[in-house]
């Protein structure tokens, strides 16, 4: 797609983990960036978007509920492509179906309701999630875009985040129908385990996955013990890459690395020796299979991935650490 010196954006949940990066990667290209978020006036979360370079020119804030019809109507007028990144994150809602899939799905449709009136939207950029692909009961050892979650079995289960899967699933599917009902490119990017340094001033919920053998945070071991990863910057590369590319359509797996919790845990030991991370993880087999997330699709048009596991690690965790969300260690020092 051809991109004049100011072509205008929206990108939305523009305050999040992957929205706020994402937001700085354009401006740095020089688009004029539509930020939505659910509250304007929230100062907090809010000023590392304000503070961002080119922000004072080229940014504007717009406020946008996804479960209010028509929120998105002015912040996408005169867009030419809309970056969807919000979803309700709720993993500890009582009523999940209401609470997070209704919304995610009634959300996005509203969206697309609101590129359909605009009439200059080219292109939706849909920011889904691994859980969409491989949440069944037996994994293969490879997946890619054609292979989609087990509802049933998700239902049955009900793992950690099983609301969020379910959400992001019944949303791509029911966006790209209206999307190619009014005649807008869709292009759905999934990514793995997103990890990386970051700017928002909250721990990022992929983070608390990410880092869980440090922080000891049990319930979140199943979600890593065959777990695969991508750098946050280069997830938002991709993003920019499948927005600018004239023949992309469709969905594109934007995984870099993959890996076991026990290589996870070795390279944490070898690297940071300074905290305590468990050797056996239980009811995690030693000899687990590693099961890889393919990019073949979107590495043949072109994409290159720049970042390495650990420098994913490294990030996350100098970010971490700068903002007092992990401590410097976890070794119990000896009483002096």
């Amino acid at each position: 797609m051809e991109t004049d010196a100011a072509a205008t954006v929206c990108v939305t949940g523009a305050s999040g983990f992957i929205g706020s990066w994402l937001v700085m990667r354009l401006l740095e290209r020089g688009y004029i960036v539509r930020a939505t978020v659910r509250d304007t006036e929230n100062k907090q979360k809010v000023k590392h978007l304000l503070e961002l370079p080119k922000a004072d020119t080229n940014l504007t804030l717009w406020k946008a509920d996804m479960t209010l019809e028509g929120s998105f109507d002015e912040a996408i007028h005169g867009c030419e492509g809309v970056f969807h990144v919000a979803t309700p994150m709720d993993f500890e809602s009582k009523d999940p179906e209401n609470e997070v899939i209704k919304p995610t799905i009634d959300g996005f449709l509203s969206l697309i309701r609101s590129c359909a009136k605009a009439k200059t939207v080219k292109r939706i950029v849909f920011t889904s999630s691994a859980g969409t692909v491989n949440v069944e009961e037996h994994q293969k050892s490879v997946y890619d875009e054609t292979d989609y979650s087990d509802m049933d079995f998700i239902y049955s289960k009900k793992m950690t985040g099983w609301m969020y899967f379910v959400s992001k699933i019944l949303a791509e599917k029911a966006a790209l129908e209206a999307a190619k009902e009014n005649n807008i490119g869709f292009i759905s990017i999934i990514p793995t385990l997103v990890v990386g340094p970051f700017i928002t001033p909250t721990l990022p919920p992929s983070l608390i996955t990410a880092l869980s053998p440090i922080t000891g945070n049990e319930a979140h071991y199943s979600i890593i013990a065959q777990g695969q990863y991508v750098h946050l910057d280069d997830l938002c590369a991709a993003e920019i890459f499948l927005y600018e590319c004239p023949n992309a359509e469709g969905r594109y797996i934007c995984s870099s690395h993959d890996a076991t919790i026990y290589d996870l845990a070795k390279m944490v030991r070898e690297k940071w020796p300074e905290y305590d991370v468990p050797t056996v993880f239980d009811g995690i087999d030693k000899d687990i299979e590693v099961v890889s997330f393919s990019s073949k699709k979107l590495i043949e048009i072109g994409f290159t991935f720049k970042y390495t596991w650990e420098d994913m690690y490294t990030g996350a965790i100098e970010t971490c650490r700068e903002k007092g969300m992990l401590p410097y260690s976890t070794i119990n020092q000896p009483n002096e």
